[in-house]
């Protein structure tokens, strides 16, 4: 996968982004020690499918929470969810597994792929996201997320995790 395209894409629309280049790493437990240096809310990003597979969904949420689908389904009002396969990943994103981001909407053309963001993200100045390969992670400023999200085109929607906050 490449993310050379994901810091031509910043630059194009004027996004400002620091990156922090570390080894692999496909899960948030790997990434922890590479984040603590960064000055971010950082994210897990899941990518689900409908029960049907003819919608798919990008849920964006802070790393400190934990996901529960059920009540996801309750929160998302679309049916039951599953997580999509290596190959809708690499069809509607562009990426795979370990490597999931907002930024592999850039590889969405047809827009068919739409968001779920925790609206609790936003009461943080900055953000972060691997740029669609686990060996960096970008760090932007939450409003040029936003930004970003109204470039690519895909619907996007703020939702409130009932889920409190794990501690430490």
């Amino acid at each position: 996968m490449n993310s050379e395209i994901v810091y031509k894409t910043l630059q194009k629309i004027g996004i400002p982004y620091e990156k922090y280049d570390h080894p692999a790493t496909p899960t948030v437990e790997d990434a922890l020690p590479y984040w603590a240096k960064i000055d971010a809310i950082h994210c897990k990003n899941l990518f689900f499918r409908n029960h049907k597979g003819n919608k798919h969904y990008l849920v964006v949420f802070s790393y400190l929470k934990q996901l529960n689908i059920r009540q996801l389904e309750l929160l998302l009002k679309q049916g039951k969810l599953s997580f999509a396969s290596e190959k809708r990943m690499l069809k509607y994103l562009g990426i795979l597994p370990g490597s999931v981001s907002p930024f592999g909407l850039i590889n969405d053309h047809e827009n068919h792929v739409t968001v779920f963001i925790d609206e609790s993200l936003f009461g943080h100045e900055r953000i972060s996201f691997h740029p669609n390969l686990n060996t960096a992670t970008l760090a932007i400023s939450t409003k040029d997320f936003i930004k970003y999200l109204d470039f690519t085109g895909n619907n996007y929607h703020l939702i409130k995790f009932e889920e409190p906050e794990k501690i430490g």
